[in-house]
């Protein structure tokens, strides 16, 4: 066979491997079970703290902190899935549950607080004039 053949036939064959390998990996990555549960939850948070503004039982000021919360989350899960070909560990996914439990606590916290979405009230001067 002539050397020319050989050359352009292993090169056709290996970028149809890494053409294979990429649409694989892409899909891959946005299936990944691990990462789909952690962005689920974050949806759902998201969701949550929308309904309490609607209902009034969150205010804009706590929501936006709430989101900025789960955009930072967020943003880590990116980052662990950049290094890691897309994927996250079961060790990232638990740290990263750890984090979103804290914060659903605080969207519970905030939607039933009883203050109806309204900031804080300052604090009531001395009756005795000090």
């Amino acid at each position: 066979m002539n050397k020319s053949f050989i050359v352009l036939s292993a090169t056709l064959l290996l970028s149809s491997a890494v053409a294979f390998a990429g649409n694989g990996a892409k899909k891959w990555k946005e299936k990944h079970p691990r990462r789909a549960e952690v962005n689920g939850r974050l949806k759902n948070q998201d969701e949550r703290i929308k309904d309490g503004v609607k209902d009034g039982q969150l205010s804009k000021e706590e929501a936006a902190k709430l989101h900025k919360e789960d955009r930072n989350i967020r943003k880590e899960e990116r980052r662990m899935a950049a290094k890691d070909g897309g994927h996250i560990t079961k060790a990232e996914k638990a740290k990263l549950n750890r984090q979103e439990n804290r914060v659903s606590g605080r969207i519970h916290e905030e939607r039933h607080d009883g203050d109806k979405g309204q900031a804080p009230a300052a604090p009531a001067a001395p009756a005795n004039g000090q």
